[in-house]
């Protein structure tokens, strides 16, 4: 049974506002920029995308939508990307390993 202070903390669901949710936006950023400019970065990426992205502090549906290249659900939180940052999103959704 949750304790009284247990039972006010929100639940992790991609959707956190204020500084949060900018900290997420920013990581997303990271990523995508990495694998742009870091070919190694990329291949490890392209490699195991759950286990490279544990590696930062993203939420369950964020890593989600990075590993499946979801350009739709990712421009929804961080905004129109350029092709530059495209990059693994383009490499993820032609890989036939899914």
């Amino acid at each position: 049974m949750l304790g009284e202070s247990e039972k006010n903390v929100p639940a992790e669901t991609g959707q956190t506002k204020g500084k949060e949710a900018s900290s997420g936006k920013e990581t997303i950023l990271e990523v995508l920029a990495r694998a742009a400019d870091d070919h190694k970065f990329l291949a490890r990426l392209a490699e195991n995308p759950s286990k490279v992205l544990h590696e930062y502090d993203l939420t369950e549906e964020e890593r989600a939508a990075l590993a499946r290249g979801n350009i739709e659900k990712i421009e929804s939180w961080v905004g129109k990307l350029d092709e530059h940052l495209k990059t693994w999103l383009k490499v993820r959704l032609a890989q036939d390993k899914w």
